[in-house]
């Protein structure tokens, strides 16, 4: 099996996939800049590797793959060898993937499909892929899952002086002003960067990617399911929600309410914001005809404390690392 080697400058194409693969657009590789990335010379496969910028993670050096897609165990096998044997060159001690440089991007795998279909939005991959990587001494890493809200949360008593509260602050909640969609999406930039900050295998993210990212769901975004929580001028926080539209396509009602994001500042003085924040969309959503929530892509660890007691786990993701020496 012959693996080809490719390095910034990037070519204009690469190797075709074979049968079903998704194929990979090079624009991927120059926005998201991989040091190396390798693709098997007949379409069967590719893998990209980052070791030159790489999300910290305490007393290792991480070397990270991503860009995976593989149609057979020998191909998967041959690529994570190749990629391991070069990140250890490299002198990095642990291989984390999959994961497209960092988390802001496309990262790990699902890992047990469920019986749910799958939503908008959400990530998929051929439940082979991550047993090849289990085959060739990757293991689970982090791990988080996506809950169903079979009946979105009635109205929490608790909620009027958590409003009152927010307002003695000076906090205020307004829904997503779409004339002004790039300002905003800049205003969510400026809560994300702090939000996130202490999340697993956090990295900052130039604003001008995330904007282009956002950018991408411009056609989902509707004003009543997207808020934005201020204080005075500055931005605190955000509930960002889209409607399931792959219920349409396959000739359901659309009544799910997809929770992308839920953030706020990290500030005691905003503790309960995010439960405010989820309140006042899945009241505007109800009145809209949703009538179940998914609270998508949350770490196990995170599991948010805003969903209502009979939220079951739907789907889960895995994201695997191997020690390198």
């Amino acid at each position: 099996m012959t693996l080809l080697r490719f390095q910034a400058p990037w070519p204009s194409v690469l190797p075709p996939p074979s049968g079903e693969l998704p194929a990979l657009d090079p624009a991927a590789l120059t926005l998201q800049a991989p040091d190396l990335h390798l693709a098997e010379e007949g379409g069967k496969g590719r893998l990209s590797l980052w070791w030159t910028s790489v999300p910290d993670w305490p007393g290792q050096r991480l070397g990270v793959l991503g860009h995976f897609a593989a149609a057979d165990a020998d191909t998967a096998k041959t690529l994570l060898d190749a990629g391991c044997g070069e990140l250890a060159r490299q002198g990095c001690t642990l291989a984390v993937g999959p994961m497209d440089g960092n988390t802001w991007r496309s990262y790990r795998f699902m890992t047990d499909d469920g019986a749910f279909p799958r939503f908008a939005l959400e990530p998929w991959n051929s439940l082979d892929w991550p047993r090849w990587w289990e085959a060739t001494g990757f293991a689970p890493f982090q791990t988080y899952q996506s809950a169903l809200e079979a009946r979105m949360a009635s109205e929490d008593p608790r909620l009027p002086e958590l409003e009152a509260r927010m307002a003695a602050a000076g906090v205020t909640l307004r829904m997503l002003d779409l004339a002004d969609f790039e300002g905003e999406l800049a205003r969510i930039f400026e809560i994300s960067e702090t939000a996130f900050a202490a999340n697993v295998l956090y990295t900052p993210l130039p604003k001008d990617e995330f904007l282009a990212m956002y950018e991408k769901v411009r056609p989902y975004a509707k004003p009543p399911l997207v808020w934005i929580a201020e204080q005075g001028t500055r931005p605190v926080g955000f509930v960002f929600c889209v409607p399931d539209l792959l219920q349409a396509q396959r000739g359901e009602k659309v009544d799910t309410l997809i929770v992308k994001t839920l953030a706020k500042v990290p500030d005691k003085a905003l503790a309960g914001l995010g439960k405010l924040l989820l309140a006042r969309v899945q009241q505007e959503a109800q009145a809209l005809g949703f009538t179940r929530a998914i609270h998508a892509l949350m770490h196990d660890a995170n599991r948010s404390a805003t969903m209502g007691e009979d939220a079951k786990v739907i789907r889960r993701y895995t994201l695997y690392s191997k020690a390198l020496a």
